[in-house]
């Protein structure tokens, strides 16, 4: 997993919350909150075909409130998982599930 491509898997997210109704701008929105990354930054991620490995390590700043992301991806939660990278990924899996699902920006964004 950690070799996929960071473009591999965005347009996953895209076609996820737009099917619920979301729009691209709030999941960039959240995507910036997690890593840093803006509108551009995330252009480059996926243009450049960075794996999900090097799209963390590229990270501008990840967000010092990630800890408070907490609850069940995949049947694991996110916050006992110990590999960092791996939490990395589930984390930004579980804030476009929340995305997804319709939770208000604020309460995605830990505010």
């Amino acid at each position: 997993m950690f070799g996929t491509p960071f473009a591999a898997i965005y347009p996953h997210y895209v076609t996820k919350v737009e099917r619920k109704g979301r729009d691209v701008a709030d999941l960039g929105e959240v995507l910036e909150w997690l890593t840093g990354y803006d509108e551009a930054g995330l252009a480059a991620a996926v243009a450049d075909e960075r794996t999900l490995a090097e799209f963390f390590e590229r990270a501008p700043a990840m967000n010092p409130n990630t800890a408070l992301i907490r609850g069940v991806v995949c049947g694991v939660r996110v916050e006992e998982i110990e590999d960092p990278l791996m939490q990395q990924i589930r984390w930004m899996d579980k804030l476009v599930d929340e995305l997804a699902r319709g939770k208000k920006l604020q309460s995605i964004l830990r505010s």
